[in-house]
């Protein structure tokens, strides 16, 4: 256990506040443009193969409403049958109305943004390694070096809970300004218990202070910090780190970082199972810089999702189909690596292989910004761009446990929601530097809104 335990005063702080997530206002969204709900039925799973090209079946023509109440999306139906049913007054203004209506002018609607990959707690810059990079050094000559993860590992350590948090906060402020409503977030910056401890409360604490919904997981395989030996710190992160992140249910899952060279398949094998008999499920970065094997481990060991997957082979995509293991690609890594940016994602299309995307933002990658990832793609890899934004929202909500609620439009469904500048709900990863969207919504309030790009 550590010796002490950080106090958690939020409203003490004054640089935040807690965010109330509740509405009771209704709000009738009239006037919609291309309205991207995205849910064909069964929203349990990820969509793939031929399913992303239905355009049809995911992506409503403009001139439908949607009704929030109490921070669930009510109804949707054609402009003016719910205008009839819900606001008849309309446009005279009503003083006896509980509802709102918002005339979007046209302007497309899709889910809330789900970037299930973040490493959203550290300090430090890193912004130095840049130069060495383009000079032919890669990621582990930078690591052995002193920088890489360890360099943020000794700055993260010595930051007070406080800095740390209100970091985060900022962050998650310029991940809503560019349209997302819900994140994952790892740990792995602290390394030693009490640290750990130290950026998991730092996450929850974000969490409850911001218009995000975040969910937290424990990387404390992160790398092996130098006061520990290999096997002294797997045995340090079983028996000491895990039960206490257990008891204080600080995380969701667990992470491992399988790479060669740093955590070696077996090395994983024996943390997530460690971590199965606490109920953590799992979530691997794997295969990033060559293909270990990782991605088919994560599928035998029943894996949520195994994330980067540049390099795995095809044998162990189909495996991870199989077993139901997501494939989270993560292009703004190569992206800000350097490096060709050559991810199988026609490949997972054609064979019917679920996947998605996320920023990966973290020292290395500080790219929170879910519509320039998937400009990445649709720009770069050339996919749709209808089936990219279904790898930006309702396929990672599957790796959450979130599918029924979040990702899509439907009655029922949280009202996540981004409203676009533009008519048409391909555009959201059409404005590289600058957000899409006009408004977005969380749990039915507008949490942010932008000026003209």
């Amino acid at each position: 256990m550590p010796k002490t335990r950080p106090s958690i005063h939020p409203d003490e702080r004054g640089f935040f506040q807690l965010y109330q997530r509740s509405t009771d206002m209704k709000t009738l969204l009239y006037n919609c443009g291309e309205v991207a709900h995205l849910s064909n039925g069964n929203n349990e799973f990820p969509i793939s193969g031929d399913y992303l090209h239905e355009r049809e079946n995911l992506v409503h023509l403009p001139g439908m409403c949607i009704m929030i109440d109490d921070s669930v999306i009510s109804k949707i139906g054609p402009m003016e049958d719910l205008l009839t049913e819900y606001a008849p007054w309309y446009p005279v203004k009503s003083e006896n109305s509980d509802t709102k209506v918002i005339d979007l002018g046209g302007m497309a609607v899709v889910p809330g943004f789900v970037d299930c990959h973040t490493h959203l707690i550290w300090s430090g810059d890193r912004s130095s390694e840049l130069a060495m990079r383009v000079s032919g050094k890669s990621y582990k000559d930078i690591a052995n070096s002193g920088g890489g993860i360890m360099k943020t590992v000794h700055e993260t350590r010595s930051s007070p809970q406080n800095e740390l948090v209100g970091k985060g906060i900022r962050r998650v402020k310029s991940a809503l300004k560019n349209g997302t409503t819900t994140m994952e977030s790892k740990s792995g910056y602290g390394l030693d218990l009490d640290s750990e401890v130290k950026i998991l409360e730092a996450i929850s604490l974000v969490d409850r202070s911001t218009k995000c919904d975040i969910h937290p997981t424990w990387l404390g395989a992160h790398d092996f910090p130098s006061e520990y030996g290999r096997k002294e710190y797997v045995e340090h992160l079983i028996s000491d780190q895990l039960p206490v992140i257990s008891e204080l249910s600080l995380a969701k899952w667990v992470d491992v970082f399988c790479e060669d060279g740093w955590f070696s398949n077996e090395e994983t094998e024996e943390v997530v199972k460690a971590a199965k008999t606490y109920d953590l499920e799992s979530r691997l970065h794997v295969d990033e810089f060559s293909d270990s094997g990782g991605l088919a481990l994560a599928a035998e060991l029943g894996s949520v999702s195994g994330d980067h997957v540049a390099c795995s082979n095809e044998d162990s995509r189909i495996s991870a189909a199989e077993s139901g293991t997501l494939q989270t690609f993560l292009p703004g890594t190569p992206y800000t690596l350097g490096k060709k940016i050559d991810l199988p994602i026609d490949q997972c299309v054609e064979e019917d292989w679920p996947f998605a995307i996320a920023t990966d933002f973290n020292p290395n990658c500080p790219i929170i910004s879910m519509p320039f990832i998937g400009s990445i793609l649709s720009h770069r890899i050339g996919i749709d761009p209808l089936i990219s934004l279904i790898a930006a929202t309702r396929n990672p909500a599957t790796s959450l446990n979130c599918d029924e609620t979040i990702g899509v439009i439907c009655e029922g469904a949280k009202a996540d929601l981004n409203v676009l500048w533009s008519s048409k709900s391909d555009s959201w990863c059409q404005t590289p530097g600058n957000s899409p969207a006009s408004m977005t919504f969380k749990n039915g309030n507008i949490v942010n809104s932008n000026e003209v790009y």
